[in-house]
């Protein structure tokens, strides 16, 4: 064991013993429902769109139980709350979502967590794809998360806007307009012209993001979650080192020069706007994302979307896994609605609502799924066009905190860049030197 990596695991356990002393301190102030008591109401907390509005309804109804859905924001905003929550041992739901770049940071600490196991969860493990099932496990063997969706990639683009520029409209013919990342470069360059000076693309940092997918391998941790190879140098950063990291900063900053990009930043006001006000005219898409493009869309704008495939090949962005915090008054009573939520059928319902990818097998199967025609999105079959893939999908080693660093040291360097604010050198610096205080535990 590295010097480097005996260190983040010694703070890591400083830490995660504090949070667990926190959280014994605070629930010895609540008083526990007496045992088999049945609740009233039960809370779920996601973030962005899991596609629940109507499932939470169908299981009050079938149980009596209220159920109340909290919606947190993005990811951004979601994490620091439920780290919040742990630490202080309340206000959590009883139900509560984990994104694929959070889990294993939560992992850490797995008696936070109840075991899913010990309510009959563990044997539904042949219902899911295999590697999604096993990322829900903590280091202990616990069962702490059961999988609702990951996020096969497409593009999400304007197809009125893009007959407004001269290009093709149809799905297939705009497909063919970008097989690499060079030519989708180009395509961005012809529809500023033609646009009279719109973008193309929302983000430098939603390409960024699905490059590095799509690339895979290590990104900002390597296979045994250390930051670095070697001695605690910038230039011995995982990052620093990452092919997947690499391909994705160049390709990024090759659209930046090549003034592609609307200069928005992801998750914001004007982001949430430009979808509505054609500010730019195509996003890279995970499945999730496309509930999140009709909400942010408005009902004027249904039937103006469509998809279209991914420059450079496929890639998974995303994915989440539902999971109950040990401070819940009702673990057996959170466990079933859980798994309620993540079911085949929960998970066509969702898919068809808001567009979360199934990961359970038998979803991928369902004729509601692979059938499925959306109709905000031209009626594209976005069952066939993300379920193509699914299956084949490998997972991407992302380490405790990779959520942290992408956000908080790789976007804003990369949104410096885009903004002019510091040249492609500088950036570079200011990533590096900003993932130590992100990544670490």
């Amino acid at each position: 064991m590295s010097v480097t990596k005996h260190r983040v695991r010694k703070v890591a356990a400083v830490a995660l013993a504090a949070v667990t002393a926190l959280g014994a301190v605070a629930a010895c102030g609540d008083e526990a429902p007496p045992a088999g008591a049945k609740p009233t109401k039960l809370v779920v907390d996601t973030f962005s769109e899991f596609g629940y509005d109507d499932l939470v309804k169908e299981y009050q109804a079938q149980t009596g139980i209220t159920i109340e859905l909290r919606k947190n924001g993005g990811l951004g905003e979601y994490r620091p709350k439920l780290v919040r929550y742990l630490a202080t041992g309340k206000g959590a739901g009883d139900v509560v979502a984990l994104e694929e770049g959070i889990i294993n940071e939560f992992k850490l600490n797995p008696e936070t967590w109840v075991d899913l196991s010990e309510y009959g969860m563990g044997s539904k493990s042949s219902e899911y794809l295999p590697w999604k099932w096993e990322l829900g496990k903590a280091p202990d063997g616990r069962l702490i998360g059961l999988p609702t969706d990951v996020g096969s990639l497409a593009v999400c683009y304007r197809s009125d806007l893009f007959a407004a520029a001269g290009l093709p409209t149809d799905r297939e013919a705009v497909s063919a307009l970008w097989p690499t990342w060079d030519k989708f470069i180009e395509v961005g360059q012809q529809y500023r012209t033609a646009s009279g000076g719109k973008a193309l693309l929302d983000s430098v940092t939603t390409a960024a993001s699905a490059i590095m997918v799509q690339t895979g391998g290590d990104t900002f941790y390597d296979a045994e979650d250390n930051l670095y190879v070697g001695e605690a140098k910038p230039e011995n950063l995982v990052a620093a080192k990452s092919p997947a990291v690499k391909a994705a900063w160049d390709t990024s900053l090759k659209m930046v020069d090549a003034n592609v990009t609307a200069k928005v930043r992801t998750w914001s006001n004007e982001w949430n706007a430009g979808f509505k006000n054609g500010a730019f005219a195509a996003t890279f898409c995970p499945s999730w994302m496309t509930g999140i493009v009709e909400g942010n869309s408005g009902a004027e704008n249904k039937g103006k979307w469509d998809l279209a495939a991914l420059p450079g090949g496929a890639g998974n962005w995303g994915g989440s896994w539902l999971a109950v915090p040990a401070q819940t008054d009702y673990p057996e009573e959170a466990a079933k609605l859980a798994a309620f939520l993540t079911n085949a059928s929960s998970q066509v319902a969702a898919f068809k609502l808001k567009g979360p990818l199934p990961t359970n097998i038998s979803a991928l199967e369902n004729p509601d799924f692979t059938g499925f025609k959306n109709p905000y999105f031209s009626d594209a079959p976005t069952g066939a066009i993300f379920g193509e893939s699914v299956k084949n999908i490998k997972p991407v080693h992302l380490g405790p905190k990779h959520a942290s660093v992408k956000e908080r040291a790789l976007e804003p360097a990369l949104q410096a860049y885009e903004g002019g604010q510091a040249s492609a050198t500088e950036a570079w610096s200011q990533f590096l030197s900003n993932i130590p205080a992100q990544g670490s535990l």
